[in-house]
């Protein structure tokens, strides 16, 4: 990872994916760049891409081990912010190294590739998440 961390993409719970992803469409006149069921873990997930971050709407499913919704709670709206990084295992040492708890079950495979989630930051209140980008016959 370069010096300046890259954020990946800004993570966003809505409570009706096909709706908020209509409503997006509008807004930023593009499709979703990526559009995801992931079972195993309760989400289904579409991601548009803008000029500077992607945005992640994501709503829960009923199915699955509800991973997902104990990784990230219950709340709609604004959820986690995601560094991309080159190595995730790296990456989470290093945010432990400066305080930051990785969360239990991480890393684990994400809707991109290698992903970890931390406990929300005792200072700020975020929810921040490493990601690592895998081309599609790798994830």
């Amino acid at each position: 990872m370069s010096d300046a961390p890259r954020i990946d993409h800004i993570g966003v719970v809505v409570d009706d994916l096909e709706a908020a992803k209509a409503s997006f469409e509008r807004m930023l006149g593009v499709a979703p760049s990526m559009v995801k069921k992931m079972p195993e873990v309760g989400l289904y997930i579409a991601r548009f891409e803008t000029t500077n971050v992607a945005i992640e709407l994501i709503q829960y499913t009923d199915d699955g081990d509800g991973f997902g919704r104990a990784v990230m709670g219950s709340e709609t709206g604004f959820n986690h912010i995601s560094f991309e990084v080159d190595d995730v295992s790296e990456a989470v040492e290093r945010f432990a190294d400066a305080g930051l708890e990785p969360q239990e079950g991480f890393p684990r495979q994400g809707s991109t590739g290698p992903v970890s989630f931390f406990e929300k930051d005792p200072v700020t209140g975020l929810l921040l998440e490493v990601s690592q980008h895998q081309e599609e016959e790798n994830r």
